[in-house]
């Protein structure tokens, strides 16, 4: 008797497939905590360029991953996993740190959003900085924070040199941050830049896209000791 799957079984299938081989697992695993160029991935899984595109082609396949144009360099991108791609795929307790520090370029914005959403629901100590911080916060990310019953109230913007310390987790959560640091250890979100477009729905999205990413890293990240 001739079966017809659903779209839904069928969909399911591709996801246990691509999962099924080491490489792209791993790719996978290292997405699950932050956004990476193809170029860096390839380099620290040890991939030829053909083999690293036939993973990425069967991973996008199966609507895992996604890609987005740098918003500081634009010959940039990154790999990014799609918003709910793996609920509760995160591997437990894979960083150490003292803190989660979250750093954007003006430190107005996403990374006082990050920051915020951190300290309410990780159990490692919080802080945000700026590479180029601006003078104050942007007044859409009060609004948007306290719409979502967060606090900026005593929030000031602060230049990465006074913040970070050497046992602490960075995470840039925007384009510009990451590629103005320094080379080091750090996770990298490509969160859209909201005040770009200045809306109550950019700074709505660019907060969620923050929730999704904190609740994948929270699981991940245990305290130094």
């Amino acid at each position: 008797m001739d079966t017809e799957w659903s779209s839904e079984l069928l969909a399911r299938a591709r996801l246990h497939a691509a999962l099924g081989e080491p490489v792209r697992l791993a790719i996978v695993d290292r997405l699950l905590l932050g956004d990476v160029s193809p170029g860096e991935v390839g380099r620290e899984l040890g991939l030829s360029s053909n083999l690293l595109t036939h993973h990425l082609k069967l991973l996008n396949q199966a609507g895992l991953i996604e890609r987005s144009r740098s918003e500081g360099d634009a010959r940039r991108t990154y790999l990014r996993l799609r918003p709910d791609a793996l609920t509760g795929l995160v591997p437990s307790g894979s960083r150490q740190a003292q803190r989660v520090v979250f750093v954007c370029s003006r430190n107005s914005a996403r990374s006082q959003l990050a920051a915020a959403l951190w300290t309410e629901r990780g159990g490692v100590p919080s802080a945000s900085a700026g590479t180029r911080p601006a003078e104050e916060i942007h007044p859409l990310a009060v609004a948007t924070a306290k719409a979502h019953g967060l606090s900026l109230a005593h929030a000031r913007t602060r230049h990465v040199n006074e913040v970070v310390h050497p046992d602490d987790l960075v995470v840039a959560v925007c384009d510009n941050a990451h590629e103005e640091l320094p080379p080091g250890d750090r996770l990298h979100w490509s969160v859209s830049d909201p005040a770009t477009t200045g809306t109550n729905a950019a700074f709505t999205t660019a907060y969620q896209d923050l929730a999704d990413r904190v609740n994948r890293l929270v699981p991940a990240v245990r305290a130094l000791g």
